[in-house]
């Protein structure tokens, strides 16, 4: 399921590929989200053309709800079988066995399904950074489901059950959050028996990161906000996480120039990024993907100064939003 407001040329693009895909029975449902483009006359083609688009068209949200997570809703209830797989409407499986990949972990016990949506590697540093951060990310949420303690997914690349969705009442108690419609629903929801993990080179979808610093600032300040929103054991978690990041810098840097043993600062400083070169590894070689590991260093002592940056923002920031 995909929902879309004004994306009428990535869903030219993205629809083909789901029909494509190598799944005996599936349908693909597309929520138009009050678009203003051609969104509407081009998925009512594809309707005509294949059985197996359905569009749910949107043409207001009601006051005081999220717009994503209405839209998400309506999609919902319009679905035909029990497992609801989204994406996004610029992401692009990797392949054909895309959902038949996920759909391996569709077990009568199970209730989640998380998969990984890395960014499409693309040149300049930015676009680097990026990758870095989405895959620490991807290692903490992954890596803590496959701990049984599962706290978010990303609606890049997520499944759940119909009936869970409907049986919670969706989003009821978070209507009014921005953001929130995939990792609060999965921290709300999951549990380590009811969870489980979709990594693989056919299970991933590739995603388009943002192109300037501002809208990637803007992206992370929302997940930021809806963050706060989590259960606080794993607040606690990862806010000990986050917070060892900044005070091995901050501690760290000082030390290696003024303390008498340095070179025990760097060793302690090399040994932390071959620990984060092999975890990086790791996914790399389950997902099939590339990544520049020499970066590691520069880009370890770049992420405390955007976390802080980009935590400070979303201190003072009153109002994110989706789209208008």
């Amino acid at each position: 399921m995909v929902c879309a407001h004004d994306e009428e040329e990535n869903l030219r693009e993205l629809v083909p590929l789901l029909l494509n895909q190598n799944y005996p029975e599936f349908e693909v449902i597309i929520v138009n989200d009050r678009s203003n483009d051609d969104t509407y006359d081009f998925l009512l083609e594809e309707t005509r053309n294949h059985p197996k688009v359905k569009m749910v068209n949107v043409k207001a949200t009601p006051e005081h709800v999220n717009s994503k997570k209405y839209a998400i809703t309506l999609g919902i209830r319009a679905a035909t079988h029990e497992w609801i797989l989204l994406t996004d409407a610029d992401c692009r499986p990797q392949n054909e066995n895309w959902i038949n990949a996920v759909s391996t972990n569709f077990e009568d016990n199970k209730q989640f399904v998380l998969g990984f949506s890395p960014y499409i590697a693309k040149p300049g540093f930015l676009n680097m950074f990026i990758r870095f951060e989405s895959i620490i990310t991807a290692l903490q949420y992954l890596s803590f489901a496959w701990m049984k303690n599962p706290y978010m997914g990303v609606g890049r690349n997520l499944a759940y059950r119909k009936s869970l969705f409907l049986e919670k009442k969706g989003f009821n108690n978070m209507l009014h959050v921005m953001g929130g419609d995939d990792d609060l629903f999965v921290n709300e929801h999951a549990n380590g028996k009811n969870t489980a993990v979709a990594v693989s080179a056919d299970a991933i979808v590739h995603s388009v990161a943002k192109t300037t610093w501002r809208s990637f600032f803007r992206q992370k300040i929302r997940h930021l906000k809806v963050g706060k929103r989590y259960k606080f054991g794993h607040k606690f978690l990862l806010g000990i996480f986050k917070f060892t990041w900044l005070l091995t810098w901050a501690v760290g840097l000082p030390l290696m120039f003024l303390y008498e043993y340095y070179y025990f600062i760097i060793i302690a400083f090399v040994i932390r990024w071959s620990i984060m070169a092999w975890s990086t590894k790791a996914l790399l070689k389950k997902t099939g993907l590339l990544f520049s590991l020499w970066m590691i260093p520069i880009l370890d002592f770049v992420y405390p100064i955007y976390y802080i940056s980009a935590g400070l923002a979303a201190l003072f920031t009153k109002r994110v939003q989706w789209k208008n």
